[in-house]
């Protein structure tokens, strides 16, 4: 009998319900045929519900789910239908939840830990496939309008802070050759394939030699990149990992309340249903506080 490969599934958690339904019903869909995966939550939820659908999800994954509550000092997230406005102060305490995930990973001694923000959706082969890779830290794409009527980017970078278009150290190029750069950076990650890349984030898997190897979302003192995804990428390189990412199984950003529908009709055709919504609309700006 092969041994499964044991993944620590681990995500901080301040969501609305219905977004929390949604990304929770994608992971109860991932294929994990050679798989054995637990799950790693913080609750830092302020509305009581979707606590409580943490919380069921949780019961119906018997022994396979552990749930952290986010204790300290409250800081505003607010949300509405042009961005995410995110403090510093609220980027380094996500950090330190994931810097937490990736110490937990390790004295279990899981194989890999796959870090997810609660707002996507995954198909159900993408864990496999990001495993399939052998790579050692490795993320599942994603598009997103990061504000209305803009073009869909995806959440990698080539360097910097999100630089997505080649360019040597003291090579100097026009603002239309930086735009010709850049869509042809965006029309390689829609080819299905493995891609190297100079930055991820926000759906990655960690295997455990780049765990033991000290990856880490702690702030970089003397860098002032924004971000605390920016920081795990360039101690990464230092370390010796290389970043990739997977374009096989895009991901689905569910980020604005505009953006429900399409989500829906995403999940039909990838799983055959939706669950439905438990309320009818955000308020148009949802100012959530959240613990430190």
């Amino acid at each position: 009998m092969s041994v499964k490969t044991r993944v620590l599934i681990g995500s901080p958690v301040c969501q609305e319900p219905d977004v929390l339904r949604m990304f929770l019903f994608s992971l109860e869909r991932l294929s994990s045929s050679n798989l054995t995966l637990h799950y790693l939550f913080v609750d830092d939820n302020t509305d009581p519900l979707s606590s409580n659908i943490l919380q069921n999800f949780a019961d119906k994954q018997t022994g396979q789910v552990d749930i952290i509550p986010a204790t300290g000092s409250l800081h505003p997230y607010t949300c509405d239908e042009r961005t995410h406005d995110w403090s510093e102060a609220l980027v380094w305490k996500v950090a330190g939840f994931k810097d937490e995930m990736i110490a937990r990973a390790k004295h279990h001694d899981y194989d890999a830990l796959f870090l997810i923000d609660s707002d996507l959706l995954l198909q159900p082969a993408t864990l496999e496939v990001l495993l399939a890779s052998e790579k050692e830290i490795i993320s599942e794409i994603f598009w997103t309008s990061w504000t209305p009527d803009t073009v869909p980017a995806p959440q990698v970078w080539l360097k910097d802070e999100y630089t997505q278009f080649e360019c040597a150290r003291h090579e100097q190029i026009s603002l239309e050759e930086q735009y010709l750069r850049k869509y042809a950076f965006y029309g390689q990650l829609r080819v299905p394939g493995v891609y190297e890349v100079g930055g991820l984030g926000a759906c990655t898997l960690i295997r455990r030699k780049a765990l033991q190897a000290g990856v880490s979302f702690k702030q970089i003192s003397n860098l002032s990149f924004w971000g605390e995804d920016r920081h795990f990428c360039i101690r990464a390189q230092a370390l010796g990992l290389s970043l990739f990412v997977d374009t096989h199984h895009p991901a689905f950003h569910l980020y604005r309340e505009s953006d429900f529908a399409e989500a829906r009709i995403w999940m039909k055709q990838i799983y055959g249903s939706a669950p439905l919504r438990v309320k009818t609309t955000r308020p148009p700006v949802n100012t959530i506080t959240l613990g430190n």
